[in-house]
């Protein structure tokens, strides 16, 4: 009315255009995530963790449908453009990591759900989470609670906000829109590593570190943005690619911040710090096996397989959308960082006599292998970058949903010495272990040996034989401490009185058979695989 008044014209604002169908996916996610709420607000105890589990696998299960119907439409390759005025990219890697991360989420709240594990408090079965999160380790509250067998099944709605961030991350089409990706899944997991039933100091623990480390990394990330919207005067990953190619339209304040790169380079590397937080490369890596450890071993399998998926999605986003004309800038530090990983991953691992610490610094080995193939700077190396991240991820969940079986007095037995015999106690769980540990080490017909191959025969295409060189040498260390771990389940005799081997419920073991059907069969069939991760190694602009 006052502009009106004054004679002006009052400014209008464009209501906001959403494609609910191409965006369907992340919102089938997020509702089921707030009806898990209301769940778990309005139904009695004793009802929540079967509504919870339908809810949480409904939910996964129709967004991984929504995944495969766009695809089947074509919007992973001819119809891919961008969604929600330029915030969100549909294109072939966004779809494909959409469903790897859907499939891993699903296979990891089915370990969520086993309550055959533990011992049954007062005839109420209970799983790996702690009754009650808000006590006190120790506390008579947190006794009341054990006692009454209560159990939190919060987790599985956090999950599905979790998931629903992982989403979002690697198909943002800005750096705002990254950002609060990052913290929606960020969050949920700091809170998730805290819910340990056992060993709750531990876990305790693994969570402050988890989020004083990761909220350095989202600050790095955050400022980056800060930088790069001061040089390039926008937040859109085209946009800033064009000021980085000098093809923007020239306004006076771009000509004047586009004639110093200072804030270009240091806002790169700020950003490049907080995704490599984020998949545990060198020397960003010191969170990874305290968190992996002390973490519930659930959430460690989904942390490891999921969020690795998410970061590595969002990390080829930004550098094959955003800074493709930086390539000779960024792939020299990143091949310094992907050698450290690999050999820092490697090295430290055959001092380790924690199975978890173990595999988490295996993870640390694996994020410098899959920077190989971002490294190789073309679309090959797209292709076995989202082939790597798939086969990883079954086999890292598998490897995780063995850990919770080999079980004592105290809960899981996770010290190597606990492992000796296992083959003799318990040869079947021994043996799927230790194809997953194969898988890891790249021994052939495993799906480890064609990731590994498809990144390393990238990057040498992408002119980087060097460092498939040092890859190949830092997988013969690997192969060391995986083979060792295989040499003393079954050839070494078992403690006397040593951990039991549990006998899950059909969830864990449905778990635990999808890891080895896909373990094998990408190792054994994986050409359809390659050439349909191929195929998705487009990126929309």
């Amino acid at each position: 009315m006052w502009l009106g008044a004054a004679g002006g014209n009052s400014p209008s604002i464009p209501a906001p255009h959403l494609e609910y169908g191409q965006l369907s996916p992340m919102l089938v996610v997020f509702g089921a995530a707030v009806v898990g709420i209301l769940a778990e607000a309005f139904l009695p105890r004793r009802s929540r963790y079967t509504a919870q589990l339908v809810i949480s696998l409904a939910g996964l299960a129709g967004a991984f449908t929504a995944v495969i119907v766009l695809a089947a439409q074509g919007y992973g390759t001819t119809k891919a453009g961008l969604l929600a005025m330029g915030a969100v990219a549909l294109d072939g890697p966004a779809l494909f990591l959409q469903g790897v991360i859907l499939l891993s989420a699903f296979v990891a709240v089915l370990l969520y759900a086993e309550r055959r594990l533990e011992p049954r408090i007062n005839g109420s079965a209970v799983d790996a989470f702690t009754a009650q999160g808000a006590t006190v380790p120790g506390g008579e509250q947190e006794r009341q609670a054990t006692t009454a067998g209560f159990t939190t099944t919060e987790v599985f709605p956090l999950t599905l906000f979790a998931v629903g961030g992982m989403l979002l991350f690697p198909a943002a089409n800005d750096l705002l829109t990254m950002f609060v990706a990052l913290e929606v899944f960020s969050l949920p997991l700091y809170l998730l590593c805290a819910l340990a039933r056992r060993r709750r100091l531990l876990s305790q623990e693994a969570a402050v570190k988890y989020f004083l480390l990761g909220s350095f990394a989202s600050a790095f990330f955050l400022f980056g943005t800060a930088l790069l919207y001061g040089y390039a005067g926008s937040v859109r990953l085209s946009d800033i690619a064009d000021a980085v190619a000098g093809t923007a339209p020239i306004t006076p304040a771009l000509a004047n911040s586009t004639q110093n790169d200072a804030l270009l380079l240091i806002g790169l590397a700020m950003l490049a710090v907080g995704l490599l937080f984020k998949v545990g490369a060198v020397p960003f890596h010191a969170w990874t096996p305290d968190v992996y450890q002390g973490a519930p071993t659930p959430v460690t399998g989904f942390m490891a397989a999921a969020t690795k998926t998410a970061a590595f999605g969002a990390f080829l986003r930004l550098f094959y959308v955003a800074f493709p004309g930086l390539r000779w800038d960024w792939r020299p530090v990143m091949w310094g960082v992907a050698i450290l990983t690999m050999v820092v991953g490697a090295v430290l691992a055959v001092t380790q006599q924690d199975v978890k610490r173990l595999l988490a610094y295996s993870s640390i080995a694996h994020a410098g292998f899959i920077l190989t193939g971002v490294i190789a700077s073309n679309k090959q190396g797209v292709g076995a970058v989202l082939f790597y991240l798939l086969a990883y991820s079954f086999t890292t969940l598998g490897a995780f949903a063995v850990v919770t079986l080999v079980r004592d007095s105290k809960g899981e037995a996770t010290h190597l010495s606990s492992w000796a015999g296992l083959g003799r106690r318990s040869p079947l769980v021994a043996a799927v272990f230790a194809l997953f540990l194969l898988a890891f080490a790249g021994i052939p017909l495993t799906s480890g040996f064609t990731g590994k191959f498809a990144v390393f025969q990238a990057a040498a295409a992408g002119g980087a034989t060097p460092l498939v060189i040092v890859g190949v040498l830092s997988s013969a260390v690997a192969a060391f401490f995986y083979i060792r771990v295989v040499v003393l389940m079954f050839f070494s005799d078992p403690q006397p009185g040593g951990p039991a081997v549990a006998v899950p419920s059909a969830m864990t073991a449905m778990a635990i058979t999808l890891g080895v059907l896909v373990t094998l069969g990408l190792g054994l069939l994986p050409q359809y695989f390659l050439d349909l991760a191929t195929k998705a190694s487009v990126f929309v602009r």
